[in-house]
């Protein structure tokens, strides 16, 4: 128990007298300060609850002293007893919410709003779900806590509640120790508050197991004060030893509780006298040879049970566990365990990855939860530790949650990331229920659907019959949708409604840009699997939502294919025109490798103005190197068999830094004042050097053609200044034009 000696009535109510004189008890621990605040606290509560009784018939004001006497024990600072003494105020009380903060501090104010959400929540259908969903509905009180204090509080009260559960009727005492034992005391072992553990456990076997509790608690033989003296003594023994060997030794140890012994007799199948570990000892030591010399203390000190010598130290569990273990008689004949471990085990061992709740409560891993839940146990250690100044709580940015946890009307706790909203929660229900969603009540009220929530909220989806999501809701800006899983479920649904539109228009923009830029149809059934699709549909129908453009699937044929290298490649090449080894990595204006013989002086060719990455084809000159063509030219394909034999196989370099090529494009337009200099701006908007003009104008039919030569640095520039020209008022048609 937590408090065992406390100068607080048993029963009855409480007198001035008594208050008084148990807060100056308080007041030899704490500065007269934090006192005068608690006992402002207690005349409000003793206002508000004057004769009133609790739910267990107990009165309520003396209900609320024992809370906060539970909570001095765990050496907490002032705010969280002031917060569970001001906990049952009424609605109707005249101190509201701002009055609170102003006298007492924001702090306290939003912990009574905190104790308020979690008990209500901690009640939610906790008999109607599975473990996995009290699991789920843990973390919702954890997630909600945003002052770890919080939770001690509903603890503390929780355990008041417990100790006079036998005053209830026996189905509600059944109800209350069913809901403590699968929320409220995990809560309490994740967090390592012993002291309130080990209670609520033994409270809950108590109203739950009756028979089964008090045939264990005769078979302990004698008081827990008597346990506890029969361990302060095998401390003090075990301490002398090591003291005489110079081993500095942290030795802590406690009576088992009932319902640890029941569980474990349950678990290993076996009676109480087999159960060797009712009594135990732990020390801590600083090295790993000394955990074997006060093992050997502990040996020549009481008879070791053969069988009963564990070394978890050579041999770890598989969570990473690290002990000794060892079962000894003690002087009354009966069994007493003894740990021994290194301070680092011990830490592994209680917020390591070996502690006991995670792998005695849920075999799966939560780094999130357990990031959590480490930052406030290390958050009340500070505070148990008189000598730290911890930080401010609500200043910690570690402590901020990352997920947060919501129930569905029907008490269905869903967890979510934080900054999630009622969009991300609908699709967290049920694909089809975001589809159709046109609003949420959160706590029985509207709010918008880009609003984010928070722990606790209960939320309800607004749906119509038929619909489907809309296209803001993938508005990064909008803030409609956080989750990778909504957001995904929204596309989904506009890829199926559009297909059909989608396919058309990407075909379309496909067949253009092969015109504009004068390239060979790409092959399509070869490109869907480069870009992983099915079939060349979905390809175009990408194309047509705008996932891919249509200037990346002409070229993309071209710009990893690999001409066939021509039959007469390896023959031999004049010396002159040999510059260096060959390389695809080589750069430069209008580089080209020529496959299987050297890099070579090369050139573009005038007639036909290759541009990466154009399928092209070489051609040996005498004595000016090898000029490149595109394998459509015209002139290469009008060769006889004398000039064929003088192709060569190329491709371009692999990159094409500062590189510059020729390229003519054809402007047909409606002939109009200023039609010349809008094309000449977008020109010199794109940063496009202009090497040559021809325009000629058809007066009768006012239309004009006009041919530019340019300087282009690939086939992307290429595409984005025909886009731009084909934007200019009045022109009809924009390409590349080759000879």
């Amino acid at each position: 128990m937590v408090s065992l000696v406390t100068t607080l009535p048993k029963q009855g109510t409480a007198s001035d007298q008594q208050v008084e004189s148990w807060l100056a008890e308080l007041g030899k621990q704490r500065p007269a300060g934090d006192v005068e605040l608690l006992r402002d606290a207690i005349r409000i509560a003793r206002a508000a609850h004057q004769g009133e009784p609790a739910l267990d018939g107990f009165d309520l004001f003396l209900s609320l002293l024992h809370t906060v006497d539970t909570l001095n024990a765990l050496k907490l600072d002032i705010e969280p007893l002031l917060a569970a003494m001001l906990s049952e105020l009424p609605s109707h009380a005249p101190y509201d919410a701002a009055d609170i903060e102003r006298r007492f501090g924001p702090a306290v104010a939003a912990m009574l709003l905190q104790v308020s959400r979690i008990r209500e929540l901690s009640a939610s259908g906790t008999a109607q779900v599975d473990e996995r969903g009290v699991e789920k509905l843990r973390r919702m009180l954890l997630g909600i806590a945003n002052d770890v204090r919080a939770i001690l509080v509903l603890l503390s009260k929780r355990l008041q509640l417990m100790r006079r559960l036998k005053r209830l009727p026996p189905e509600l005492q059944r109800r209350i120790a069913r809901e403590t034992q699968l929320v409220h005391a995990p809560l309490a072992n994740r967090l390592g508050v012993w002291q309130l553990k080990w209670e609520l456990e033994d409270l809950c076997l108590r109203h739950l197991e009756p028979d089964q509790y008090v045939s264990l608690a005769q078979q302990l033989d004698g008081k827990r004060r008597e346990r506890e003296d029969f361990v302060a003594d095998v401390k003090r023994r075990l301490g002398a030893g090591c003291a005489s060997a110079g081993i500095p030794v942290d030795l802590s140890g406690r009576p088992k509780h009932i319902y640890s012994i029941w569980k474990k007799m349950k678990r290993k199948r076996v009676d109480f006298g087999q159960v060797l570990d009712v009594r135990a000892v732990r020390a801590l030591v600083d090295t790993v040879p000394q955990c074997y010399e006060v093992l050997g203390i502990a040996h020549s000190l009481w008879r070791p049970i053969p069988g009963e010598f564990d070394d978890y130290i050579a041999h770890p569990k598989p969570n990473g566990y690290r002990s000794l273990h060892t079962a000894v008689v003690g002087d009354d004949g009966k069994p007493l365990e003894i740990q021994v471990r290194t301070r680092e085990m011990h830490e592994n061992a209680e917020r390591g990855v070996a502690a006991h709740w995670r792998y005695k409560e849920s075999a799966e891993q939560d780094k999130e939860l357990e990031r959590r839940i480490e930052w406030m146990r290390r958050w009340l250690e500070q505070q148990a530790d008189e000598t730290a100044a911890p930080d401010g709580i609500e200043e910690d940015a570690e402590f901020e949650a990352r997920r947060i946890y919501v129930l569905s009307p029907q008490g269905k706790v869903v967890e979510l990331p934080s900054g999630a909203t009622a969009i991300d929660f609908a699709y967290a229900i049920h694909t089809s229920i975001g589809h159709r969603c046109r609003g949420s009540k959160v706590d029985g009220q509207i709010q918008p659907l880009a609003q984010p929530l928070v722990s606790g909220q209960k939320v309800e989806i607004l749906t119509v019959k038929e619909g489907g999501p809309s296209r803001d809701w993938l508005n990064l800006h909008s803030g409609y949708l956080t989750t990778g899983r909504a957001r995904n479920r929204v596309r989904q649904w506009f890829k199926q409604q559009d297909y059909d539109q989608h396919l058309s228009i990407g075909r379309a923009s496909l067949d253009r840009e092969v015109a504009r830029l004068s390239v060979p149809r790409p092959d399509l059934d070869k490109l869907a699997l480069r870009f992983n699709f099915k079939t060349n549909d979905d390809l175009l129908a990408a194309i047509g939502r705008g996932e891919l453009s249509a200037i990346q699937v002409a070229n993309a044929q071209l710009e990893r294919a690999q001409p066939d290298l021509d039959e007469q490649a390896d023959r031999e090449i004049p010396e002159k025109l040999r510059r260096r080894t060959p390389s695809r990595a080589a750069g430069g204006a209008g580089q080209v490798v020529v496959e299987g013989i050297g890099d070579l002086l090369t050139q573009m060719a005038k007639c036909c103005k290759p541009v990466p990455y154009d399928d092209v084809v070489g051609y040996i000159t005498r004595g000016r190197g090898v000029t490149v063509h595109r394998r459509d030219c015209s002139v290469v394909r009008k060769m006889d068999a004398a000039n064929r034999a003088r192709l060569v196989g190329v491709a371009w370099a692999d990159t094409q830094r500062d590189s510059r090529f020729l390229v003519d494009i054809h402007v047909h337009a409606c002939d109009r004042k200023g039609l010349l200099r809008d094309i000449s701006s977008v020109f010199a908007n794109a940063e496009i050097d202009v090497l040559g003009v021809n325009t000629q104008s058809d007066r009768r039919n006012e239309r004009a053609s006009m041919r530019f030569t340019a300087e282009v640095a690939d086939m992307a520039q290429l595409s984005r200044v025909i886009d731009r020209l084909a934007q200019i008022p009045d022109v009809i048609d924009v390409r590349r034009q080759l000879s």
